[in-house]
């Protein structure tokens, strides 16, 4: 399915403070000057600082190096321009839909740590559901949060979507996906989000929570969880990628929500998160609004990263 469609100028303004951070203080040290070892050098600093990760910083200074060398570039202008083709290139072809049953709900296991805006991106996803005219009900599997539930449940009043909950805090969440599920069968619902618990000190539980949702699921709902979306917070720059680790260990990701992506100036946490999982971004959070949010799209992303302003 199409879900969204991508707006340049709201990734762009997004992306600013990736922009101004990384972007910017590239072009400070590149503009006007002839490459040099020592400039080179700079490039991979810069990169790690953005959080593209060690080994990916190390291959692409090494590919503008070679460049270089072979006489392909001579300046500063010319390494950024080249950066900006490598950066652009470095995503394989892959399917970042949102993939829907053929019959029957769509159910999408939304995963994250506490406080990841794990909750605020579920509502994002719902939001763009209802824009496109699918019925939408949300599941708080994580009880043993009050907070959680009383957040999903003003989501769900804001949106006009049904929330399902337990009869009291601290109950079994496969009960409250087996309750979910049954009511988005006999309710006809387009897509069922189901929210679960992140509590990364307590991993072996986690685990087994994770596990007995997804049997749950799986046993009342063919191809259940249809999407395993892992939300990360973007700020959190290299603990992110540990996370991400963390959780698909724990359980089958098919795709990576990247929240808060407005407020770093780090985002070459994209290019980690790739690196370390290979499993597809498939949306970004650009904004604290329910509307803001944004199929990742690498050549726009890439073209938004390297705007100027």
């Amino acid at each position: 399915m199409g879900l969204f469609r991508t707006f340049l100028g709201k990734v762009k303004q997004g992306l600013s403070r990736t922009r101004s951070g990384f972007i910017g203080g590239l072009r400070n040290i590149l503009q006007g000057r002839n490459l040099s070892p020592e400039l080179l050098e700079q490039i991979e600093m810069r990169l790690i600082q953005a959080d593209v990760g060690v080994k990916t910083a190390v291959e692409l200074r090494r590919d503008i190096q070679a460049a270089w060398e072979r006489g392909e570039i001579e300046t500063g202008d010319h390494a950024l321009d080249y950066l900006k083709q490598q950066l652009a290139a470095y995503w394989p072809d892959e399917d970042r839909r949102l993939h829907l049953a053929q019959s029957g709900p769509t159910v999408v296991l939304v995963v994250g740590i506490n406080g990841s805006g794990k909750t605020t991106s579920i509502a994002k996803i719902a939001k763009a559901l209802r824009d496109e005219g699918r019925s939408v009900m949300l599941a708080a599997c994580d009880t043993f949060r009050a907070a959680a539930v009383e957040q999903l449940e003003i989501w769900g009043q804001r949106l006009g979507v049904t929330v399902v909950k337990g009869d009291k805090p601290g109950g079994d969440p496969g009960a409250v996906a087996y309750k979910a599920a049954e009511m988005a069968i006999a309710r006809d619902i387009d897509v069922l989000l189901v929210d679960t618990a992140g509590r990364l000190h307590t991993q072996k539980h986690l685990m087994e929570q994770l596990a007995k949702i997804r049997r749950v699921l799986e046993r009342k709902i063919e191809g259940a969880p249809h999407e395993t979306i892992l939300v990360l917070d973007a700020t959190t720059g290299q603990n992110a990628v540990n996370q991400a680790g963390i959780f698909s260990e724990a359980t089958q990701l098919s795709g990576v929500f990247l929240a808060k992506l407005d407020g770093t100036a780090r985002g070459g946490i994209v290019v980690a998160i790739h690196e370390q999982l290979n499993v597809p971004v498939k949306f970004i959070g650009v904004g604290e609004r329910p509307e803001d949010v944004e199929p990742f799209d690498p050549s726009a992303f890439v073209e938004a990263m390297f705007a100027q302003d």
